[in-house]
C-alpha cells in the first residue's frame, strides 16, 4: 500500500481588479463629498439663525459663498428673524452630487482598460 498515493491539487488565487482606476473614482467621490458637506453646514447654519459674531460660522459662510454663488437668484429666500431658509444651498448640494456622479462615470469609462477578455 506504499505505492498508492494521495492526490492533490493546488489552486490558485487570482485577484480580481476592476477594470478603470478606482483610487481616482474615490478622489472624485471624496471632493463632491467634502463640498456637499461644507453646503449642508451651511444650510443648517443659515436655517438655525447661527451667529456670524463666530468665525466658524463666518469661515464656512465665506468658503462655501464661492459654490452656492451661481444658484442665488433661482428661489426666493425666506427669513425669519436670523433664520433663513435658503433653498440655493439645496440645489447647490442637488447640481454638485450630480456633477460628482458624473465625473466619477466618466473616470469610470476614461481609464477603462482594454477589452476584457471573456
Amino acid at each position: 500500500m506504499q505505492g498508492a498515493r494521495e492526490n492533490s491539487t493546488t489552486t490558485e488565487v487570482t485577484t480580481v481588479r476592476p477594470p478603470y482606476s478606482v483610487r481616482a473614482e474615490q478622489a472624485v467621490w471624496l471632493a463632491a463629498g467634502v463640498v456637499d458637506a461644507l453646503l449642508i453646514i451651511r444650510f443648517l447654519f443659515k436655517l438655525l439663525g447661527a451667529s456670524t459674531q463666530a468665525s466658524f460660522v463666518t469661515f464656512i459662510y465665506d468658503l462655501t459663498q464661492v459654490f452656492v454663488a451661481p444658484f442665488h437668484g433661482i428661489f426666493n429666500t425666506a427669513a425669519s428673524g436670523r433664520n433663513v431658509f435658503e433653498p440655493e444651498s439645496l440645489v447647490a448640494i442637488a447640481i454638485y452630487s450630480l456633477i460628482g456622479w458624473g465625473l466619477a462615470s466618466l473616470v469610470r469609462v476614461v481609464t477603462r482598460g482594454g477589452a476584457s477578455a471573456s
